[in-house]
């Protein structure tokens, strides 16, 4: 397979924290998407485009698709035809795979055993970034934080992070890995929109201080940020019309819409789509190392690479953003 020469030309790269790594400003996750309602024909599409458009990082986790595990599988049959040596592979465990008490959680016996069966389900000998996929209220923080710098030290991960760590819970993972010597906590994934701002106030300050990187998902709002819901109805091949059933009517609220309709109008003053705002926003701070989509179409990854020629808002703007968003907790999608 051949890809574009250009690949790199138009794509933001940006340090995650204090390191030697570069992510792209957009990255493409797995979730809900491929080896789920998408097949592996669209799957491989999605994923060579990205990779056209200079999107480097592919994210997945141990429990994405169905059943469990299928995302890694359809995708890892992908990068076979892919340059390994360009890309960044991610990971995750934390949530329940098996049966019985090491299922699921952040216990070294888990994430140790999680991971060798993701490497077999992608055809790798190592993923680039491996999380710890949620807090963990029973496992001490020390022992999950010694489990990832050993898969770090058997080089079947070059960094770690964590995902949906609350900013005092990451800070105490920060001390343990201060205190033992472990490797660093590269990164970090937390859900983040302008439906949920609670990083703001609850994490950044955090991960600055301990030069990590921020990942961002959910950024798109499960589609709520973007054209498909304006109307109010439920497109059939919609990820809501395919995979939330009964539960969207309850999420796609008139509340939510009004509000939607609002930020909408925004966008269209400055020339640019919901999603393509919605993108751009977050990339407004200089603490978001890279934002998540999702792609069940081509031109959905090419709708929010073109988000990257329109960064900058002006004071009025972001002020107006506020005046909708500001205060905004808890995502009506969680």
């Amino acid at each position: 397979m051949e890809f574009s020469p250009t690949r790199y030309d138009n794509m933001q790269y940006r340090r995650c924290g204090r390191s030697g790594l570069m992510l792209p400003a957009i990255s493409l996750g797995a979730y809900e998407t491929y080896g789920s309602y998408v097949g592996e024909d669209v799957a491989r599409a999605c994923l060579y485009r990205a990779f056209d458009l200079g999107i480097t990082h592919f994210d997945l986790a141990n429990n994405y698709g169905v059943p469990p595990g299928n995302a890694e599988i359809m995708v890892g049959n992908i990068l076979k035809s892919m340059p390994r040596d360009e890309l960044i592979i991610s990971t995750k465990a934390g949530w329940r795979m098996w049966p019985g008490p090491y299922g699921e959680w952040l216990s070294k016996k888990y994430l140790v055993a999680s991971l060798d069966q993701s490497l077999q389900r992608l055809g790798l000998d190592y993923v680039d970034i491996y999380y710890a996929h949620r807090p963990d209220p029973h496992t001490p923080l020390e022992e999950t934080m010694e489990a990832l710098d050993l898969i770090v030290r058997q080089g079947k991960a070059l960094y770690v992070g964590v995902s949906s760590f609350s900013g005092a819970h990451f800070e105490e993972a920060c001390k343990v890995v201060e205190r033992r010597g472990l490797s660093h906590i590269l990164i970090h994934q937390p859900h983040y929109s302008m439906l949920d701002r609670r990083i703001e106030w609850d994490l950044l300050d955090h991960t600055k201080r301990n030069g990590t990187g921020v990942i961002t998902f959910g950024s798109l709002g499960a589609g709520l940020l973007t054209s498909k819901y304006l109307s109010g109805d439920i497109p059939e091949d919609s990820r809501a019309g395919a995979l939330w059933g009964e539960r969207a009517k309850s999420r796609i609220t008139p509340e939510v819409l009004t509000k939607v309709r609002a930020l909408n109008d925004i966008a269209a003053r400055r020339g640019q789509t919901l999603a393509q705002m919605a993108i751009a926003w977050v990339l407004r701070l200089p603490e978001i190392t890279s934002v998540l989509v999702g792609a069940s179409r081509v031109s959905q990854l090419e709708e929010n690479v073109a988000a990257l020629s329109s960064l900058e808002f002006s004071p009025e703007e972001l002020a107006e953003i506020d005046a909708i968003t500001a205060g905004y907790g808890p995502s009506p999608l969680r």
